[in-house]
């Protein structure tokens, strides 16, 4: 698993595994009940570990894992690091408002050019929305590097749990 990656927000891997998928699935059920320190939770094909509540903070990562069925021999589990879905939906809102006042503040300023009014104003406040968007991609930069302990521990976590699998091999793409 590479973290170091300053361009991607939600880090990604992949692992070929040697075993069918429902039995990796049922190790992350085993797991869940075994232990304590991460939420196991499992939906389908879809595993989500994360920390409790109590040992969350707002950029606390979650790990989702997808195991897919390849053959009935093997599968291929793909991980993706991420926050919280509510943080998330925030952040991508946020985005969203912001490149939508940046085209109406293009049209305000366009239409007052075109009736040669001043349009200062709206250049300025274009200027805004773009250094809104710095900060909004800065605060989710340091958001992914406060929290890169956190997604080494669910990361070894799911290594741990993936070893007790009698057929694993370590066979990692990023």
């Amino acid at each position: 698993m590479s973290a170091t990656n300053t361009i991607v927000l939600r880090p990604r891997f992949k692992i070929e595994l040697d075993c069918d998928n429902e039995s990796v699935l049922k190790d992350f059920e085993s797991a869940k009940l075994s232990q304590k320190t991460f939420i196991v939770n499992r939906i389908d094909d879809h595993v989500f570990i994360k920390y409790p509540k109590h040992k969350q903070l707002f950029w606390s990562p979650q790990l989702h894992l997808e195991i897919n069925e390849k053959t009935d021999n093997s599968c291929t589990l793909h991980g993706l690091f991420g926050p919280n879905p509510t943080v998330w939906t925030l952040f991508m809102f946020l985005h969203f408002m912001v490149a939508g006042l940046f085209i109406a503040f293009s049209i305000w300023a366009y239409t007052n050019w075109s009736l040669n009014f001043n349009y200062g104003f709206q250049i300025s406040l274009m200027i805004f929305m773009i250094i809104a968007w710095f900060l909004l991609y800065f605060a989710g930069s340091i958001g992914k590097v406060s929290s890169k302990t956190e997604m080494h521990e669910l990361h070894e976590f799911m290594n741990e749990v993936l070893k007790k699998s009698p057929n694993y091999s370590n066979n990692q793409d990023s």
